[in-house]
């Protein structure tokens, strides 16, 4: 982490060096060797008994050749963009112990969905941008905000689908069949665009978006923090994205965001569970207050500096950031329930693969 760290600072202070960036490579290469060390060390040093189901199926018995671990971390399959998977995942793909599978058809659709973002991408990336005006309206700011933000995520949606995909032509990726039997090939899947674009809640938005990487953090910092560990996870976040104040400022805004959002669901949904219309309202409702809530906060990771970023939450009053202070003192804590929000049945798997749904 230290030495991603110093080349964000290195890009940081130089921004304007024309040369090959790298970083993105060395965030992968950081997440794989920390994710390897810390399944390592709950398989060969804390006793089974401490671990949770999840770390007892990664958990690394015994320390493999040099030739496997350097195919985990630098094969090219996954080096320039990902996505992580485990070492167990790995392991069984190089050493074919599952039976084999045809994946052309899901690779096909992919490569078209492929197409269509990059096409989106080139179309969206320079139509809307934060204008930062002080005549703007309130309504204008965050209906500005939300375009900006829309038009920018094609271009992850791309990227990560693309790099899904090159995995699946090899024969990765494979995660059991559907209810109905069609194959799933969502092991290294990095998003779920449907459930992003129609999210109801922040959990499901931020569940749905950079999977790969919420499971990284949630394995090697959320589930071992002795302190806070949603604070801790949102600032080893920031500093694995890089340097600037943006990121920091993003991740920040988040905590209290995202404890207000699960306090609100606990005390207001109940109200709503009764009649299909109510729950549609419900629906609707909290899909507009999620867009605007996850566009005002990913702000500044699209503007990157602090000034532009204080600049732009002064002009709407630090509204959410203030409300959900607000909601946190006002709001009974309730006790969480073992549902959340965006969760789905579970397909029968030839496989457990536990390790992709979050634990509660």
């Amino acid at each position: 982490m230290v030495y991603l760290t110093f080349f964000h600072v290195r890009r940081y202070a130089n921004p304007f060096v024309d040369e090959l960036d790298f970083t993105v490579a060395l965030m992968t290469l950081t997440q794989k060797m920390s994710r390897f060390a810390f399944e390592y060390h709950d398989g060969t040093v804390r006793s089974y008994q401490s671990l949770t189901p999840t770390q007892k199926s990664l958990a690394i018995k015994s320390l493999p050749g040099i030739l496997p671990y350097l195919s985990y971390n630098v094969g090219f399959l996954g080096l320039l963009a990902g996505p992580l998977c485990s070492f167990n995942d790995y392991q069984v793909f190089i050493h074919g112990e599952e039976k084999k599978r045809n994946p052309n058809v899901v690779v096909f659709k992919k490569l078209w969905l492929c197409c269509f973002l990059l096409a989106a991408h080139i179309i969206l990336s320079d139509q809307f941008s934060v204008s930062n005006d002080p005549n703007n309206s309130v309504m204008y700011i965050f209906l500005e905000l939300y375009l900006t933000a829309a038009s920018r995520r094609p271009k992850y949606y791309f990227a990560w689908t693309l790099a899904d995909v090159i995995n699946n032509a090899a024969g990765f990726g494979y995660n059991g069949v559907l209810d109905y039997g069609e194959e799933r090939w969502d092991l290294l899947s990095n998003l779920n665009i449907l459930r992003i674009e129609t999210a109801t809640s922040f959990k499901m938005y931020i569940d749905n978006w950079n999977i790969q990487t919420a499971v990284w953090l949630k394995e090697v910092c959320y589930d071992r923090s002795p302190f806070n560990p949603l604070l801790s996870t949102f600032i080893l976040s920031a500093a694995w994205h890089g340097v600037h104040p943006g990121y920091y400022f993003t991740f920040l805004t988040a905590v209290p965001v995202t404890l207000a959002a699960r306090r609100v669901r606990q005390t207001i949904r109940p109200w709503f569970q009764h009649t299909s219309w109510s729950k549609l309202i419900y629906s609707l409702i909290t899909w507009l207050c999620t867009q605007i809530a996850m566009s005002y906060t990913v702000a500044p990771f699209i503007l990157l500096g602090l000034g532009p970023s204080l600049q732009l939450y002064r002009s709407l009053g630090f509204c959410l950031h203030i409300i959900p202070l607000v909601l946190l003192l006002i709001l009974p804590n309730r006790k969480r329930h073992n549902t959340e929000e965006g969760s789905s049945k579970q397909p029968s798997c030839d496989r457990n693969y536990n390790h992709l749904k979050k634990e509660t």
